[in-house]
């Protein structure tokens, strides 16, 4: 079903009674749809919680499956609500998706970096790289690691040890930093070592100056949004995969960003794909066409439980007392460039893990990269070396950091 732009915003001016009317409608759609079994994807934020509420209002009858993605990146509000909800409303219906933990034992970038740089100087590059000079595979890389340096990186804990579940750690280790939006990194699937060889090694040449400024861009800072795949996507759709779920609904929300609009005017409210271990597989967003103010309204009228996360207060750099409007992965910092940022508001609301983040992950010391790269006007990042040196000083100097390149809007995807 298309939808032009235009009917999306009348649609979305509508009262609430005709938004439910359609929500209910979709949900039978969906339904009608599936031939196995159905599931809500369910993220603890308050849009999924009433999705779920409707199910439980509208369809008290019907068997289907909540599946919680547990990212390991959750806001604690957040977390605790969801499993308390699903104890709750789920009971043997309700399942935790977590992210796979690593089959062996793998290199760290710092191990990785230093065994190409080993090989480089040895002259023995040609066992690794393609003819045209792209890194063959990680595992290639790793398996030309001789004993004695592989001793030498165990020491110094520059490996990844098996069974270690893959982790926000894990993912800018090998990829890079959630920074900017999914315009400049959303493609970024490759591991970050692979990129360096890309671009210091290939013989693949471009006239874009666009593409090349892209290029150094890359040079100077590691950026990948691939995180949300590993940590939400890959953990979701497996245990979809194990469940046989061929109707997925989502609490999305033409609303919350521009993509989300434009995914919704060209598929509608049911969209059919394909996965192998069930042919057609379909996805349902009820909520379309509800904004923010919808869902509170129904909460409230309704007595909807929600996360307490909602109701945490903060002040904003302009001084007005704000509430954290979205839920999501802790340590995304994709609105970086932005006022008001993801990351400005946690320093505030979750300043612990604030500064974890910026300081033990390394997050602060790749924004003070990118802004070194593409500063609009003099900063305090400018006088410093680390993130933890200058969050001592100043940790609101992260909350604006003059980036001109932000790539795009924030949006989780749940």
């Amino acid at each position: 079903m298309f939808m032009d732009f235009k009917t999306i915003y009348q649609e979305q001016k509508k009262p609430l009674d005709y938004k439910i009317d359609v929500a209910v409608n979709a949900i039978k759609d969906g339904f009608a749809a599936s031939k196995n079994r159905c599931a809500i994807a369910f993220s603890g934020g308050k849009d999924s919680t009433v999705l779920w509420h409707l199910f439980r209002t509208y369809f008290p009858d019907k068997t289907y499956e909540i599946i919680f993605g547990n990212t390991g990146c959750e806001f604690p509000e957040s977390l605790a609500f969801a499993r308390k909800l699903g104890m709750e409303w789920g009971g043997e219906h309700f399942h935790e998706a977590k992210p796979e933990k690593l089959k062996k034992d793998g290199l760290k970038y710092q191990a990785q970096k230093e065994l190409l740089g080993f090989l480089e100087k040895n002259n023995m590059l040609d066992t690794v790289l393609k003819a045209d000079g792209k890194l063959k595979s990680t595992e290639t890389l790793e398996k030309a690691c001789p004993a004695e340096m592989y001793d030498d990186f165990k020491k110094r804990g520059l490996i990844w040890k098996a069974g270690t579940r893959k982790n926000y750690a894990w993912c800018v280790d090998q990829y890079g930093y959630p920074i900017l939006g999914k315009a400049l990194s959303g493609k970024l699937t490759a591991r970050r070592i692979n990129i360096d060889c890309f671009l210091k090694y290939s013989q693949s040449e471009s006239d874009d100056a666009e593409l090349l400024e892209y290029y150094d861009l890359l040079r100077h800072v590691r950026i990948s949004n691939h995180c949300c795949a590993i940590l939400k996507k890959e953990p979701l759709e497996q245990m979809q995969r194990q469940l046989g779920i061929d109707v997925i609904f989502k609490g999305l929300m033409a609303s919350e960003s521009r993509m989300r609009c434009l995914n919704f005017s060209t598929r509608g409210y049911l969209f059919k794909s394909h996965r192998d271990y069930c042919g057609d597989f379909y996805h349902c967003s009820p909520l379309a066409i509800w904004t923010d103010d919808d869902i509170w309204e129904y909460i409230h009228r309704y007595d909807v439980p929600y996360s307490p996360l909602y109701d945490i207060e903060y002040e904003d750099e302009d001084g007005n007392l704000q509430k954290i409007k979205r839920n999501g992965c802790v340590g995304c910092a994709t609105d970086i460039g932005f006022k008001n940022n993801h990351m400005a508001s946690l320093r505030k609301t979750h300043p612990k893990m604030w500064r974890g983040y910026m300081t033990k992950t390394g997050l602060g010391d790749e924004i003070m990269k990118l802004h070194r790269y593409k500063p609009s006007k003099i900063s305090k990042m400018d006088f410093f070396n680390t993130a933890s040196e200058l969050a001592e000083i100043s940790p609101c100097a992260f909350d604006n950091p003059n980036i001109s390149a932000s790539g795009g809007e924030y949006d989780a995807e749940i």
